[in-house]
């Protein structure tokens, strides 16, 4: 999935998610794909998006969707009425994109559920993983 589309993609889920208000948010060339999300709580927060895609994809050509099995369904933590910590606001993104159905999407995590002792997340954000070997990025600015 590219970076326009991906844009797309979660602002539009996330903003039929309960409690959450989204629209598409650049920052010039700097970051010019993202997505400002404002919770029930009052929380709000910018996802920049960045992707690779699959090798040899050919951006002057139309995109082809590959898909597959969308992932199972989870449980996403409750949002209304809260002050999200980034740790439950990664957990709910990434519980209401992996609900989506959306079947270009392989998987989808948290960085935070990567982390280990070792090697631990320096900035919290969600990551997508698609049929077509495509990654997708979404990280907390």
């Amino acid at each position: 999935m590219r970076p326009e589309r991906l844009m797309n993609f979660v602002t539009e889920t996330l903003d039929k998610a309960p409690g959450v208000q989204a629209r598409p948010w650049q920052d010039g060339t700097n970051r010019p794909y993202g997505v400002h999300a404002r919770f029930a709580s009052g929380s709000e927060i910018r996802l920049g998006i960045m992707v690779t895609t699959p090798p040899g994809e050919d951006h002057s050509k139309p995109e082809i969707p590959v898909t597959g099995e969308p992932p199972t369904e989870t449980t996403a933590p409750d949002p209304l009425g809260k002050t999200f910590a980034p740790i439950t606001a990664e957990q709910y993104i990434a519980a209401i994109l992996t609900n989506s159905g959306n079947n270009e999407i392989k998987n989808v995590y948290g960085y935070s559920s990567r982390a280990t002792p070792t090697s631990p997340t320096a900035h919290p954000g969600v990551g997508l993983e698609f049929h077509s070997t495509g990654k997708g990025y979404l990280l907390f600015l």
